[in-house]
């Protein structure tokens, strides 16, 4: 026996509440977004993203389960057919709920849930550089401070650079580098 949900259900019993979320369901399909009470809109989200869900695997089987929930034929195949494929990208996290304030009769809280068609915009790994740490200076023949030299400019240019990613200000690297030259002189 599935377990019940917490609390009171919306509208009355449980089949009210199956057909209610199956509506909705069907109306947020169609119209790709719409306005509803908070409450509805929390319990249709993870009811909508799992239709998505089968209609992503698109197989006749997921077709004939989603078909079980909503009955309207041609909203089961603008689900499969238009919107699928736009969230095909997508891991999850298809609508979005946006509270709208409250309603002027009953004072109800409103919110608006639509489905984000939006392409995914994958996420870039930053690769940090750290800055070799710096170690105490080595006392070394005089005849190899010239490699020395080119040496801590490299540093002081990677420095410059790690100080113009963090802050992004281009200024504040010209400034680590003159620094560097400072120390070196």
């Amino acid at each position: 026996m599935p377990k019940p949900t917490k609390g009171p259900r919306l509208g009355g019993g449980p089949a009210h509440e199956r057909l209610m979320l199956a509506n909705l369901a069907a109306a947020l399909f169609t119209h790709k977004s719409i306005k509803t009470t908070e409450t509805k809109a929390k319990r249709l989200r993870p009811y909508a993203e799992r239709l998505i869900t089968f209609a992503k695997r698109g197989d006749l089987h997921a077709r004939r389960r989603v078909l079980a929930v909503i009955g309207d034929k041609s909203v089961v195949h603008e689900l499969f057919t238009e919107i699928a494929p736009l969230v095909a990208e997508r891991e999850g996290g298809y609508t979005r709920i946006t509270k709208l304030g409250y309603r002027k009769g009953d004072n109800a809280p409103m919110a608006q849930i639509e489905l984000v068609l939006e392409p995914v915009a994958p996420k870039v790994k930053s690769t940090k550089k750290t800055a070799a740490p710096k170690a105490a200076p080595v006392e070394e023949p005089a005849a190899e401070e010239t490699t020395e030299d080119t040496t801590s400019e490299e540093t002081a240019a990677a420095e410059a650079e790690v100080v113009e990613e963090a802050t992004g200000d281009a200024e504040a690297a010209e400034e680590t580098t003159a620094e560097a030259e400072a120390e070196k002189a």
